[in-house]
């Protein structure tokens, strides 16, 4: 199966998605945002990571940045913060370059690494659609984050792949049903920016067809 381009889904939407479903869903199907000093301090560092008409070349190594990619098969698209080419036997041929280049992408983020997979699903994305582009491998990518101010190198294991499968298969079918998902609050809400939006307080208590059920038990 391939999807349509109109059809694609943002590959920044992963990280959302793995953060909490209904955060996802109310930015990228209901298309709500709220600012904060976190959102706009990492929106400056991608500004300087994206910048397209800054290439570089050092040696055997060539670093392009705010690449456009895509893939048919899992129905997204986006752009690469930074896909570092290096010259090696096993690459794939680059137009206008002598040689062969292995892809290598690398996210940036503001904050420092996480206890859960979010970050590197939204890498593991970028290196399946380069290998759909390019039609090659991608053993291994890399996330900066701002914070430490340090590069760490993710494999991109099979179990890793499948996972970004498994997430954007659930996330195409709730953007066709446009269904924003009810979740149970954890401490992460307090701080989201979209939890003005979102109201996770509200949720605790339940649906309005619950509450009025509740009443007419009573009565």
């Amino acid at each position: 199966m391939e999807y349509k381009e109109e059809d694609y889904l943002q590959i920044s939407g992963l990280q959302h998605f793995k953060f909490c479903r209904r955060q996802w869903a109310l930015i990228h199907i209901e298309n709500q945002w709220a600012e904060s000093w976190r959102t706009t301090d990492g929106k400056i560092m991608h500004e300087k990571a994206h910048d397209a008409s800054s290439k570089e070349r050092r040696g055997d190594l060539l670093v392009t940045r705010d690449m456009p990619v895509f893939s048919r098969v899992l129905g997204i698209s986006g752009a690469c913060d930074v896909v570092e080419f290096r010259r090696s036997e096993a690459g794939v041929p680059l137009h206008g370059q002598e040689g062969l280049y292995q892809p290598f992408p690398v996210e940036y983020k503001r904050g420092s690494p996480r206890g859960d997979t979010s970050n590197a699903l939204q890498l593991c994305a970028q290196a399946m659609c380069l290998e759909e582009m390019l039609c090659c491998g991608i053993p291994e990518g890399a996330l900066y984050y701002g914070e430490p101010r340090r590069r760490e190198t993710v494999k991109l294991t099979q179990e890793l792949r499948q996972e970004v499968r498994d997430c954007l298969a659930e996330m195409h079918a709730l953007y066709e049903r446009g269904y924003t998902p009810r979740v149970k609050p954890t401490k992460a809400c307090s701080a989201c920016s979209l939890k003005e939006l979102c109201l996770p307080r509200l949720l605790r208590g339940g649906s309005a067809r619950d509450y009025v059920k509740a009443r007419l038990e009573e009565l």
